[in-house]
């Protein structure tokens, strides 16, 4: 499944200032036994956010307006370290999370996050931590990606440092074989017209059969 595009997102964001929020809180392990991936939204931190009857828990964060929708998160250090599960990612992105912002982040967690669609920023403490008094507030945000920028309401754009070719698939909503065909398409266009000259044999009927 190829990630959905991301140019700008708009909403409140959810304050989650715990740290270490392990994958294993995001995505519980038990569930790992479920293959297909949509509907994972379902269970994204589910242990907190519904109790042993499954009933909701109310004063989590998630069950509450206006967070039971939000498209952000601000989170504590280290947010989605511990197993490499790509599963947490997919429940996030399940949930309506396009956009996580931390101090820091485990280091496969924020590999998965863009290679799925969602945009994890690292910011300074202090100002993760500003940030989410303002998000507690119920104060919206946006995400700019080709800008590069985060607003929150009544406070100016903040700049956010992301690497090229993944601002690149972002954008334009493509997975790591999407990106290498549209960013090499006239080298590989080139060196196949080659390769049908001198090797026909591999792009005959037969061949293919």
């Amino acid at each position: 499944m190829t990630p959905p595009p991301f140019t700008t997102v708009s909403g409140p964001a959810a304050p989650m200032p715990e740290d270490n929020i392990d994958t294993d809180i995001i995505f519980p392990a038990r569930f790992l036994l479920i293959t297909a991936r949509e509907g994972l939204g379902r269970y994204a931190f589910h242990d907190r956010r519904f109790d042993a009857d499954g009933a909701e828990v109310a004063d989590h964060i998630l069950n509450r307006a206006p967070f039971r929708k939000a498209p952000i998160l601000i989170a504590g250090a280290n947010f989605g370290s511990g197993s490499s599960r790509e599963q947490a990612v997919w429940a996030l992105l399940g949930m309506g999370v396009r956009c996580v912002i931390a101090p820091s982040f485990g280091e496969i967690f924020h590999g998965n996050c863009l290679r799925n669609g969602i945009l994890p920023i690292t910011l300074p403490p202090a100002m993760v931590e500003m940030l989410m008094a303002d998000a507690a507030r119920g104060i919206a945000a946006t995400v700019d990606l080709p800008a590069q920028s985060l607003t929150f309401e009544g406070r100016e754009a903040i700049p956010f440092d992301i690497a090229p070719e993944r601002k690149e698939a972002l954008i334009h909503g493509w997975d790591e074989t999407a990106q290498i065909l549209n960013r090499f398409a006239g080298p590989i266009a080139q060196f196949e017209a080659a390769q049908r000259a001198t090797q026909p044999w591999l792009y005959s009927k037969e061949s293919a059969a």
